[in-house]
């Protein structure tokens, strides 16, 4: 992601307390940029919207919520805050789920484990740093100060010991080109002299930072508002941050954009969208059922998706983004980013055969045996995302989802290069249109760029539960790819 000059900056340095008392920080569009470029002094100020998310009407989370009893003993449970989030407001359209997050959350952040309180919740905001979550960022410096936190590391990373400063790259890396990541890396961590890290600390440590980068996506994707009112026990108020411009809020963000609003992005009828997609199901169904692919043929389908994903995404940022909030504070080397798999250049790296590492036999045993039960709690939530169904289609019901969980959780998964043998990638093709492939590598590569007009681009006649459990899925997939990269490269290290 681009960076470059603001108009409005917040500061780089923090009060002595850890803390910015400024409550407005903001993204701006390039539509904006001119005019902030020629009144140098402008501070953009918006009004937040309503609810707990900016894309969900409160109406319709605020009456799922209002009828659920086991989210409301969930909270009281596992909360970590204990009070009533967004993320878990928005996440409690599927309680089944929520459940198994927050328990999993909750074991990482609370829970007996290898490393200190404060550490994890450091490690959360240096995370969620990468993608400027403001969100979760300052969730996390109120619960790093409440469990004993030193504040003055909150003034950036050269005031943190050099241990965890070390994190740096594997973060930068998982965040971002998590196939990048090596034992030599793993390595480098565990043989530092006193400022290494021991294999289970090391483990829930990568956890830690594959949970927050996965869930800076579900943030940004599904438009959770900062909170409001917040009394918490210093005092501090959030920073009111959302992934949308000042001219997208103030018509409603339903600016016309020629790149979102094209044919590109299939029918325009949303009725007719909804039918043609049940068709293509259909046909895929009686087709895998009266012949099956090759495997030669599926392995080009792989490598044409692969190449595919290339073209998605540039399209629709015209517009260049820029955050006015400076978090480098906790991060170095700010402008690292995505960057294409299939993109590699000179780097000649071999796709990751899903079936020579595998979470369910590889993965799980060594991160369940360095970080003892979160193997379980992580195995639990996958298959509960994956598996999660009400056997309905918007208006439609009886109907088997679970051709399209496997495409969009596959998707996820083609653009860091893991493939699976025994998947047919024609199917992502022929589910996913490309309105929907934009806001799946946004959401996945990019979070930070998503606005409102793409969320409400694919799937116009859905329910907002079902693009609810989109970002689930797409949160969990992600999460599961970059496990998988770390804990191959601690298995090399290990061998």
């Amino acid at each position: 992601m681009n960076r470059g000059s603001s108009a409005a900056s917040c500061p780089p340095s923090l009060p002595a307390d850890g803390h910015d008392s400024r409550s407005e920080c903001r993204r701006v569009c390039s539509n904006c940029r001119k005019v902030l470029r020629q009144e140098k002094k402008i501070r953009v100020s918006l009004p937040l919207t309503r609810g707990p998310s900016a894309f969900i009407p409160e109406k319709e989370v605020m009456q799922a919520n209002s009828l659920n009893e086991r989210m409301h003993l969930l909270v009281e449970e596992y909360s970590i805050s204990g009070r009533l989030d967004n993320i878990t407001q928005v996440m409690s359209l599927h309680t089944q789920y929520l459940e198994s997050f927050l328990r999993s959350q909750f074991y990482m952040l609370r829970m007996d484990g290898p490393l200190p309180l404060p550490y994890r919740h450091y490690i959360a905001i240096m995370a969620a740093a990468r993608h400027q979550c403001f969100y979760l960022i300052n969730m996390h410096v109120d619960e790093f100060l409440k469990t004993g936190g030193i504040p003055e590391w909150l003034n950036g990373l050269e005031y943190v010991p050099q241990r965890l400063k070390n994190l740096n790259e594997i973060n930068k890396l998982l965040a971002h080109r998590p196939w990048l990541v090596t034992k030599e890396h793993i390595q480098k961590l565990v043989k530092t002299g006193e400022n290494n890290w021991s294999l289970p600390e090391l483990v829930h440590a990568v956890v830690l930072l594959a949970h927050y980068h996965a869930l800076a996506s579900f943030v940004f994707g599904s438009g959770i508002n900062p909170e409001r009112d917040l009394n918490t026990s210093n005092g501090y108020r959030l920073i009111s941050v959302n992934s949308f411009c000042v001219c997208d809020l103030a018509n409603d963000n339903n600016i016309e954009n020629a790149s979102l609003t094209s044919n590109n992005f299939g029918i325009s009828d949303s009725l007719s969208e909804l039918e043609a997609l049940m068709n293509r199901m259909r046909r895929l169904q009686e087709e895998k059922e009266d012949e099956e692919a090759s495997q030669e043929e599926m392995n080009t389908r792989f490598e044409k998706e692969k190449t595919e994903s290339l073209l998605v995404v540039t399209e629709a940022f015209d517009d260049e983004i820029l955050s006015i909030a400076d978090v480098s504070r906790y991060i170095e080397d700010p402008g690292f980013g995505y960057k294409d798999f299939a993109r590699r250049g000179e780097e000649h790296l071999p796709t990751f055969r899903a079936q020579d590492y595998t979470w369910e036999n590889h993965g799980f045993s060594l991160v369940n045996r360095l970080y003892s039960d979160i193997g379980h709690l992580l195995d639990e939530k996958f298959r509960m995302v994956y598996n999660l169904t009400y056997n309905t289609m918007a208006t439609h019901e009886d109907v088997d989802t679970t051709m399209l969980r496997r495409a969009l959780f596959n998707y996820v998964h083609c653009m860091f290069g893991i493939r699976y043998d025994d998947y047919d990638y024609g199917e992502v093709n022929q589910l996913l249109e490309r309105s929907l492939k934009v806001y799946i590598k946004t959401v996945t590569c990019y979070p930070e760029r998503t606005t409102k007009r793409m969320y409400d681009s694919y799937w116009r006649q859905f329910k907002h539960s079902e693009k609810v459990h989109v970002n689930l899925l797409l949160m969990e997939a992600r999460m599961q790819a970059e496990l998988l990269y770390a804990l191959r490269a601690i298995t090399r290290h290990l061998t």
